[in-house]
């Protein structure tokens, strides 16, 4: 099970919450006191010492004024701010793309959308702004694209990207974002390294449904898995775990059109978008 954690948590964010907590019991204040000296209500101090709120500016330069911390908070406030959109990361995430950039090879299957690894940045971004607020989403974007990059680099990966139908007829973004999504998977699929197919909605019940997930295997290395679900990332490393994801893709592949038949179908969805 994947430890629940405040979506606010982060390593920034818990430096500011521990520096204003030290700072506050050093001068002998309680959070009423602090509060009401610097006009913020006890409860914002309480959740910005319990890192479960993202300070302003504002509050950083009260509190350098009234601690004359010659700038503290407001150093602090500022990396919040530059590294506030890794804050919303699922747990595991940062860990799973770490060893998707290692990888020999990368097996994923998609339920619901496209591969982060396949994405346009049009479709990205359309998928991004459901989640995540607008201030933040151009910083996710560049992150989902540069991820991208391993594909095109020397030695990359072989993947296998295996995706049901829905995924595809999902109109993300309008048809004009959609096409070029459909376009793009069907260019990534002529790569010697890259290998596409999909599952037909008639393959009616199959072993996708519970969910999409990611196998990732490395020279020398064990296989790692990563599944996904309401926000929460888990990264699998128990060998009969992973070897659970293993059975489970077999099973998928199974239910899978050929290479050539999934191209067709692309083609079918895009033209008729």
């Amino acid at each position: 099970m994947v430890a629940q954690r405040d979506p606010y948590e982060s390593p920034t964010i818990r430096a500011f919450a521990a520096e204003l907590e030290t700072w506050r019991t050093d001068a002998r204040l309680s959070k009423v006191e602090f509060a009401e000296t610097l006009g913020y209500t006890p409860q914002l101090i309480g959740q910005l010492e319990a890192a479960k709120n993202i300070p302003s500016k504002r509050f950083a330069e009260d509190t350098d004024t009234f601690f004359k911390t010659n700038g503290v908070f407001v150093r602090l406030w500022k990396l919040v701010n530059d590294t506030r959109h890794l804050a919303a990361l699922p747990p595991g995430f940062p860990e799973f793309v770490e060893r998707e950039a290692q990888a020999d090879a990368i097996r994923v299957f998609g339920l619901l959308l496209v591969t982060g690894l396949l994405q346009t940045e049009a479709y990205a971004r359309e998928i991004l702004l459901t989640v995540q607020q607008p201030d933040v989403v151009d910083r996710f974007l560049a992150s989902r694209m540069e991820r991208q990059a391993i594909l095109a680099r020397d030695k990359p990966p072989r993947l296998w990207a295996t995706f049901d139908e829905r995924v595809l007829r999902c109109t993300v973004g309008g048809p004009e974002t959609m096409r070029g999504q459909l376009e793009h998977l069907l260019e990534a699929s002529e790569r010697p390294n890259i290998m596409l197919q999909v599952v037909p909605i008639s393959a009616g019940a199959y072993a996708g449904l519970e969910g999409s997930f990611t196998l990732l295997s490395f020279d020398g290395r064990p296989d790692t898995a990563y599944t996904e679900a309401a926000g929460r990332g888990q990264v699998v490393e128990d060998p009969s775990g992973v070897a659970d994801f293993h059975v489970r893709y077999d099973l998928i592949r199974g239910h899978a059109l050929p290479v050539a038949e999934s191209r067709m179908l692309i083609k079918s969805i895009r033209e008729s978008l």
